[in-house]
């Protein structure tokens, strides 16, 4: 029986991950010290073949006995998070990192780092392919999260060139579906939570920048595949479906049979104007692509954010 730790396990991802991983026969180590994550995630996980550590990972990390596989999925990973949180997203990114994969080299383990399409910054290459190198404000608000997970990636290949870690490396664009926060900041629960509240939709700049929605499950089998591979390069998984945000907000609203309106306020600093993976490498080393319809998938998410603001 494999036995994987999945840090930052109590999280969106990260508990959907846990869920595939215990559905393929593992033994599944939740870590995580729920500043962003939720013991809810995870509650319906209890079993012989589930254990749950509360445990910051920028310290010291200790597992008792085997380990085949260490993911990371340790980090705030909205931006109302990292904003709030921005040393710890640093220091998550940095020491956590750190940790883990000397806990993987340790142990002899499979290590996969869940990296972001945010390495590429505000992109003048569109869509990305995984050679891109990016184009990031270092010191602006947003870096603290762009740059933690540029130098997870770097340190990640660092330990596979010196140490022979088993490295591999996913670049996750944005994701969506049940368990995300309501309070997420994200286009997608921010649409849905003002939606079923009755409030209008809040687009920032004029709507039109895009971003590319993969369904949660689609993305976890991605990132599934990938772990069984031998890729040790960067691997993007998401949905190449690119849509502009002022369309997300329509289809929301049409989802939901909401009559709030859609109103306008300035763009953050650094927003990223476009958003779109290649996934030609996804298509040809894992055989994998998104298989969930977006009319599908929000119906589904719709549901989640009724029932977690209390509707019937």
């Amino acid at each position: 029986m494999p036995r994987s730790l999945v840090m930052g396990g109590a999280g969106f991802l990260g508990s959907h991950l846990c869920d595939r991983l215990l559905e393929a026969g593992h033994e599944v180590i939740c870590m995580d010290n729920l500043v962003t994550g939720s013991a809810d995630n995870i509650a319906h996980l209890a079993g012989d073949r589930f254990q749950f550590i509360n445990h910051d990972v920028t310290r010291t990390i200790q597992v008792d006995g085997p380990l085949d596989y260490v993911l990371n999925f340790a980090s705030p990973a909205s931006p109302v998070n990292y904003l709030k949180l921005p040393i710890a997203t640093l220091k998550v990114g940095s020491f956590g990192t750190h940790n883990a994969l000397g806990l993987a080299r340790a142990k002899k383990a499979v290590f996969l780092m869940a990296s972001t399409s945010e390495v590429y910054g505000d992109p003048k290459e569109h869509p990305q392919a995984e050679t891109y190198w990016g184009n990031v404000n270092p010191i602006g608000p947003r870096s603290v999260y762009d740059e933690a997970k540029r130098y997870a990636e770097a340190l990640t290949m660092a330990y596979h060139r010196t140490h022979q870690v088993d490295t591999r490396i996913a670049r996750i664009f944005n994701t969506y579906g049940p368990r995300m926060g309501i309070d997420d900041g994200r286009a997608i629960p921010n649409f849905f939570k003002q939606a079923w509240t009755g409030k209008d939709l809040t687009v920032y700049g004029d709507g039109r920048q895009t971003r590319s929605f993969c369904y949660v499950t689609d993305l976890i089998e991605g990132i599934y595949r990938l772990l069984l591979s031998s890729e040790h390069d960067p691997v993007n998984i998401g949905n190449p479906k690119e849509m502009n945000l002022l369309e997300m907000a329509e289809k929301i609203l049409q989802v939901t049979g909401s009559q709030s309106k859609i109103v306008f306020k300035p763009l953050p600093t650094d927003d990223p104007k476009v958003r779109q993976p290649n996934i030609a490498r996804a298509r040809e080393l894992l055989q994998w692509q998104p298989q969930v319809d977006l009319d599908q998938g929000l119906r589904v998410t719709s549901e989640y954010f009724k029932s977690q603001l209390g509707g019937d």
